[in-house]
């Protein structure tokens, strides 16, 4: 169950950084934009907020690679905070956002949290 649980949180990690890549790099392009569903103007004005947003994004990332590499039990506490962070983020951004949040942000990082307290 353990390396399960452990696959999960990289998922999750791996999702995290690409968020980062998608608000940070690419907001005004092709991949940021049929996120945002924003034409090339609104693209360009929020770009700064977008790349905030892509920062916190890369700091839970980092966050769940700590968990997945530091001793127990440091590393258990580091993925139960991490991916706990990412759940209410996912729930926030789907109550004031976009409901898809819910989906792609809130339900893997739940399902992580799951298998990791399950796994002990």
């Amino acid at each position: 169950m353990q390396t399960a649980a452990n696959v999960l949180v990289g998922l999750v990690a791996a999702l995290h950084a690409y968020i980062l890549v998608l608000e940070m790099f690419l907001w005004e392009r092709s991949p940021g934009r049929s996120l945002s569903g924003f034409d090339a103007g609104l693209a360009k004005t929020t770009a700064p907020l977008a790349a905030n947003q892509g920062l916190y994004n890369g700091f839970l990332a980092a966050g769940l690679v700590w968990g997945l590499i530091a001793a127990d039990p440091v590393g258990h506490d580091a993925r139960v905070f991490f991916l706990s962070c990412v759940v209410v983020a996912g729930l926030y951004g789907g109550a004031t956002a976009n409901r898809r949040i819910l989906v792609a942000q809130a339900l893997p990082g739940a399902v992580a949290l799951a298998a990791v307290l399950a796994a002990g």
